[in-house]
């Protein structure tokens, strides 16, 4: 995993040069700085945004979880398929118990709807109360 400042996401896809791109439906996992921080608190750690291996982190708020819901970042649609569950990996990745401490704060995983650009400083809509 690596930062980069804009990515190419193709509707019914995902992103353009990630190993997930053309399946089902993993095309873009969203995670929030503000849960990533409350995780951190949990785990007594810094929880770093690319030890969490998701596409996209958002600055604030709460991610929707729940299949169905639309959300847009910059340009592009999304519809969340489901909850970004944390795995194994994270405990490698960012520490022992980080599996834990990221439980019901990992993002979603979402289905492209629309294709377009993603870029650092895009505006992000989600419904209200997220």
């Amino acid at each position: 995993m690596h930062d980069v400042e804009r990515v190419e996401v193709v509707a019914g896809s995902g992103v353009v040069g990630d190993r997930y791109f053309g399946t089902r439906h993993r095309h873009v996992s969203v995670q929030s700085r503000d849960e990533l921080d409350a995780a951190a608190d949990a785990l007594g750690a810094p929880v770093p945004s690319g030890g969490t291996r998701r596409t996209v982190t958002v600055d604030h708020g709460t991610v929707p979880t729940t299949p169905g819901t639309l959300l847009r970042l910059g340009d592009v649609e999304l519809e969340v398929v489901r909850r970004a569950a944390p795995c194994r990996v994270m405990e490698t990745a960012v520490g022992p118990g980080a599996r834990r401490a990221l439980h019901d704060r990992g993002g979603a995983v979402c289905r492209v709807l629309t294709s377009g650009a993603i870029a650092v400083g895009d505006p992000v809509h989600m419904p209200a109360g997220t």
